[in-house]
């Protein structure tokens, strides 16, 4: 097989894992699809089943992501791997195995970066961090870290070719719009902060 379709379906498959639903299962016999905002994502799961879960599965959402670029990598070239970085967000996002109704792709994306650009990622997790302790939204620092991340990564990777452009500007985009109900609370003043009652994030 071509190695471009090897690595992405890899990744892909990789990628499609749902943790966080799978957690939920095992370690509460819940659907976390079900409850609270519906995502799959760590978010929702620290506040239906607890940090500790949501910890696991923000931790497991990166490693995965993280180890289908660090894969291609290994075996092909940046380009190569920057078309697997795209496809395990898809795989995230659009899981296969759930109906194609996945996460957000936050917690995917920072492993896929910290793999394709230690740098720019670090930075973006930096934006992530102040954002947050400033006003307790995920929403919103997930969105502003997704818009600042083209800068840093076009400034710490000087390799600019057509996939790692498109790598570097289709995630965060794909992460912003994943994220339309929360800017829409945000602006009606209705988005609930971590922590909250309310489980929209």
């Amino acid at each position: 097989m071509h190695p471009w379709i090897i690595a992405t379906l890899v990744a892909y498959l990789l990628g499609s894992i749902p943790f966080g639903y799978l957690l939920m299962r095992v370690f509460r016999n819940e659907d976390v699809r079900a409850t609270g905002s519906g995502n799959i994502g760590a978010t929702n799961v620290a506040r239906i089943g607890g940090k500790g879960l949501g910890i696991a599965t923000l931790l497991l959402d990166l490693g995965k992501a993280s180890a289908a670029v660090l894969i291609a990598r290994h075996f092909y070239t940046y380009d190569i791997a920057a078309a697997a970085a795209i496809a395990a967000i898809l795989g995230h996002v659009f899981p296969v195995w759930l109906g194609f109704r996945g996460g957000k792709g936050v917690a995917s994306a920072l492993g896929v970066f910290l793999a394709l650009t230690p740098a720019a990622a670090l930075s973006v997790l930096g934006v992530f961090i102040l954002i947050f302790v400033l006003t307790r939204y995920v929403s919103l620092a997930s969105i502003i870290a997704s818009v600042s991340f083209p800068f840093f990564a076009f400034y710490f990777v000087p390799q600019r070719s057509a996939i790692v452009i498109t790598c570097f500007l289709f995630v965060p985009a794909l992460i912003i719009v994943k994220h339309h109900q929360n800017i829409r609370r945000l602006f009606a003043g209705t988005e609930s902060r971590f922590g909250g009652s309310k489980a929209a994030a």
